[in-house]
């Protein structure tokens, strides 16, 4: 892994020691030299990071309100975590900021919804462990197992496989039953990871799946800062998250999110132990080092975060390395470079379910790792050829075109990868009343059920006829979805908004989104639309139409052609400016929308087929449907 994501991961480490080190004086009982009386003070404060099964049980009024709130703004901090942030060098300072903050704000509510409780002293040199008037859970815990007679390190283990307390709460535990850190460390490592490696396998069981779903829902919540990316950036995402104790992360929540992502088992549990160990570490530091290992920490903490911010300062550079010369240069677009009879073998990088539980059918974002060999433009399409033959005539099977999903610089930005929005097709036949699998779409469905590692034949990329024409920055674009039709959009709107290219820096018009699905649960890539709306109100338009829970103005269902029609006004005055208007979808969508189209002209008195003919002519008519 890179050395800067070394850095960023000790950082993170540093803050953590720093802010419980400086906050042990105003904690009862610790002192500001390390030793039994702040350790026993970080048990205290540990016990309210994990964050169910340690909160501190006591019975003041004023102690449960404060760990209430300080649990809202935890969740609050998350949720504003995930949100993207705007390109250029807002990138940094609000990685840093997000960084600091999430530490400081976790561990300084802590520190004082912390107070006024009795808490327990550490053992003594000769091992005696006094008596207190209060035991927190997982001291409780503890005892409970102790009484059954097992050894203290058989206990410990049991502790930090639990999946709330984890090896963040059993650290100060183990401390507190007087085992040395020697001991305690390993024993919290091996309890921690015992429970995992059998929940990645339990989790590909389709009714412990849906039995667990409510759980994995939450998991994928709070693992959505893991992202996607290259293998390599899902590793180090995932070890980041699983070595930070705070709450909401840990080894559990990484293992379920691991499985949503789809990372490879063993690659999975390599990236938790590592994140593990990390964790353990910092627990350890925490619990030992006292109000002067937070002095230590600060210092080195100025030095690594200038070293960390001069490298961003180089990392921050423009993405423009897959420019052309200008940048909106269309003469050297890269078409059909691979053919059938020598296609590109991409690898999968990961494959993930992008609906909720209620959308009509199955859609899934898959990312196809090409090293770089295979570049292509917003826009564009790649043809993937299925394994085996069809069984017919024994032939191979034929490309299917599917629209690219990413920028050219792909969902990791590196110009190595490259995305595509599958919804997997399926047949339910009236007379068995179920799905008949002899005539489930062969293509969708083996892209759909691929694993990272997967090999995919590729040819392409496809067509010009959905680029975006960027020589004029003040262009309006108006993109017209059905389901997977979204998939250039994703393109344009991240080259537009999300990286730091030259068009971004440009562009100075409107993008507006239309997407017609059955329902908020079919909904796709909300979340990136929803940021980008949020900081680019003036750029950026989106409207949906909800088939399923929506009406149009006449009473009936809303479809895409009803929504793009409340805006007719407009879209018309929009495309007599220069804009241009893209549809992507079911080839389905392309009737109703003419139909209303002729319907607007006719309103206006204008003559349908030459108001088309003049779009066509002037290139701001662009239709891929399938």
């Amino acid at each position: 892994m890179k050395a800067s994501l070394s850095v960023s991961i000790f950082l993170q480490s540093a803050v953590l020691a720093m802010i419980v080190g400086s906050t042990a004086a105003f904690i009862p009982g610790a002192t500001t030299s390390g030793g039994a009386g702040f350790s026993a003070a970080v048990l205290r404060a540990n016990v309210n990071v994990a964050p169910v099964a340690l909160i501190h049980r006591t019975t003041t009024t004023t102690t449960t309100t404060l760990s209430a709130a300080r649990s809202d703004m935890g969740y609050k901090e998350r949720n504003n975590n995930l949100k993207s942030v705007k390109k250029g060098s807002k990138k940094n300072s609000r990685a840093a900021l997000k960084l600091l903050t999430k530490a400081a704000v976790s561990l300084s509510v802590l520190a004082l919804t912390t107070t006024g409780a009795p808490h327990t002293a550490l053992a003594k040199a000769s091992g005696a462990v006094e008596t207190v008037e209060h035991l927190h859970v997982g001291q409780k815990i503890a005892k409970y197992f102790q009484s059954f007679g097992l050894p203290d390190v058989a206990v410990l283990a049991l502790i930090s496989a639990l999946p709330v307390v984890e090896l963040r709460g059993a650290v100060p535990v183990g401390v507190w039953m007087g085992l040395p850190i020697t001991t305690v460390l390993p024993a919290c490592i091996l309890g921690n990871m015992i429970p995992i490696i059998p929940l990645l396998f339990l989790l590909r069981n389709e009714k412990l799946k849906q039995l667990m779903s409510p759980i994995l829902n939450r998991a994928a919540e709070k693992s959505k800062s893991l992202g996607v990316g290259s293998l390599e950036k899902q590793w180090a995402s995932l070890a980041a998250f699983v070595g930070v104790p705070l709450p909401g992360t840990g080894a559990w929540t990484g293992a379920m999110g691991a499985f949503l992502l789809g990372m490879p088992t063993p690659v999975a549990l390599s990236s938790i132990f590592t994140g593990v160990c990390s964790a353990g570490v910092i627990m350890s530091a925490i619990t030992l080092a006292g109000k002067k290992g937070g002095i230590a920490a600060l210092s080195l903490l100025a030095v690594l975060t200038g070293m960390e911010l001069i490298g961003k300062k180089e990392e921050s550079s423009k993405q423009d390395f897959l420019e052309a010369e200008p940048y909106w240069d269309q003469s050297n677009v890269p078409v059909n470079v691979y053919k059938n009879k020598a296609p590109f073998t991409g690898k999968v990088v990961s494959t993930k379910r992008i609906v909720g539980p209620k959308a009509t059918g199955e859609t899934c974002h898959i990312i196809i790792d090409h090293k770089g060999d295979f570049p292509y433009w917003e826009g564009q399409s790649w043809g993937v050829i299925p394994p085996g033959t069809r069984e017919k005539d024994g032939k191979p099977h034929s490309v299917r075109l599917y629209s690219i999903a990413s920028s050219r610089y792909g969902d990791d930005m590196t110009g190595k990868t490259g995305s595509l929005c599958v919804r997997r097709a399926t047949y339910w036949c009236p007379e068995l009343q179920a799905e008949d699998p002899a005539k489930k779409g062969i293509c969708s469905n083996f892209l759909c059920d691929t694993q990272p590692g997967d090999e995919v034949m590729m040819t392409g990329p496809a067509g010009k006829v959905m680029l975006l024409p960027e020589e004029d920055p003040s262009t309006d674009y108006i993109m017209v979805a059905t389901g997977t039709g979204i998939a250039p959009y994703r393109g344009f709107v991240r080259r537009l908004f999300t990286e730091n290219t030259p068009a971004a820096d440009a562009y100075k018009g409107q993008a507006w989104l239309f997407l017609g699905v059955a329902n908020s649960d079919a909904l796709l890539y909300d979340d990136e639309w929803q940021t980008v709306k949020e900081e680019y109100p003036d750029n950026f338009r989106l409207d949906y139409a909800l088939s399923r829970e929506q009406n149009n103005k006449k009473g009936g269902k809303m479809y895409i052609q009803d929504k793009v029609e409340e805006y007719a006004d407009e879209i018309f005055t929009k495309l007599d400016n220069g804009a241009h208007i893209y549809f992507c979808g079911l080839k389905g969508m392309m009737p109703g929308i003419q139909d209303m189209l002729k319907e607007v002209c006719a309103s206006k008195k204008i003559d349908f087929d030459e108001w088309l003919k003049g779009l066509k002519k002037n290139k701001q008519w662009h239709v891929e449907v399938y």
